[in-house]
């Protein structure tokens, strides 16, 4: 009773252990592919799976995320028979995970392969110049052709690039010559062209500092003319007014004059005081009539006596 008992438990456990362990849960971005008895039977998504015990099996566990794969550099040799040595870096996901397990054994080697060939192919038709300015050229081409070759393999080639491109040390020492020699050229021609620009600049100023310095002479000289136009008319009307005032003085010593009604005689000594201050010039002769020589003798004995 007891061995029999002890027997259908056991086996009830063991059934449970089995059940257990065939319970499988997919976490995101894996794939499982799942083989029924040796063939393929089905692609596990995310999610919990229930596996059959011994007659189904997990055959290959797949990553969905996009990797990147680093190949060691390759050497190619160009269309003017450089050899250099390039390194590539692909980024490539898993699209069908059957393909994957079953397209092709060893799917990066293979990959590593077909970019090495492809790589030859198309540096084989370009130069070394041509290659080294058209690596955008030479990433497009290889992902395209490593895209349409690893289709059937269940992977999507999403990025090639050119990680390094590295010629001979002669021709890479003659390359940094080369563009020294360029610096130095394009340094050369900057300075030229910032002392012309400078040169330029000084010329300027100095034609403006001649325009400024000849328009303020020319604005002097006006105002200097204008002052002495002033000056001119201020004189003029100074004299004026001292005519004026000399005439209007005179008028008015007249006036008195004729007011006061003045001796015949001191009529005559006034004009003897005239007659004597137009005769102060060498050459004036002042002929006296008869009746004025005795008033002129009376006025000079006046003189003496004073």
């Amino acid at each position: 009773m007891m061995p029999g008992i002890i027997a259908i438990v056991v086996a009830v456990l063991i059934i449970l252990i089995l059940i257990v362990s065939g319970i499988k849960v997919v976490p995101q971005a894996k794939a499982y592919v799942v083989e029924r008895l040796g063939a393929y039977h089905e692609t596990w998504q995310t999610g919990i799976h229930f596996r059959i015990p011994i007659v189904e099996r997990i055959s290959k566990v797949v990553s969905l995320k996009e990797q990147v794969v680093d190949f060691a550099p390759q050497p190619v040799i160009t269309k003017d028979n450089v050899t250099m040595q390039i390194d590539t870096v692909v980024f490539y996901q898993i699209t069908d995970a059957k393909l994957y397990a079953y397209g092709v054994e060893s799917p990066i080697m293979a990959i590593e392969n077909l970019t090495a060939t492809t790589l030859r192919n198309i540096i084989g038709e370009m130069e070394l110049d041509h290659t080294l300015t058209s690596r955008d050229t030479i990433n497009a081409k290889i992902r395209s052709i490593l895209d349409e070759a690893t289709d059937p393999w269940g992977i999507k080639i999403n990025r090639v690039e050119l990680k390094n491109i590295k010629p001979p040390s002669e021709i890479q020492d003659a390359m940094e010559k080369q563009m020294k020699a360029e610096r130095q050229r394009r340094e050369a021609i900057l300075r030229a062209e910032g002392e012309k620009a400078s040169n330029i600049l000084v010329a300027e100023g100095k034609k403006e500092s001649q325009i400024l310095e000849a328009e303020a002479q020319k604005q002097a000289a006006i105002l200097q003319a204008e002052a002495e136009k002033q000056a001119a008319i201020l004189k003029a009307e100074a004299e004026k007014e001292a005519i004026l005032r000399v005439n209007e003085a005179q008028a008015e010593s007249i006036r008195l004059i004729n007011e006061a009604k003045p001796h015949e005689a001191y009529l005559l000594l006034k004009k003897l005081e005239a007659m004597e201050k137009m005769a102060d010039g060498q050459a004036t002769k002042i002929v006296i009539p008869s009746e004025l020589q005795g008033i002129v003798g009376l006025v000079n004995t006046i003189k003496e006596a004073k």
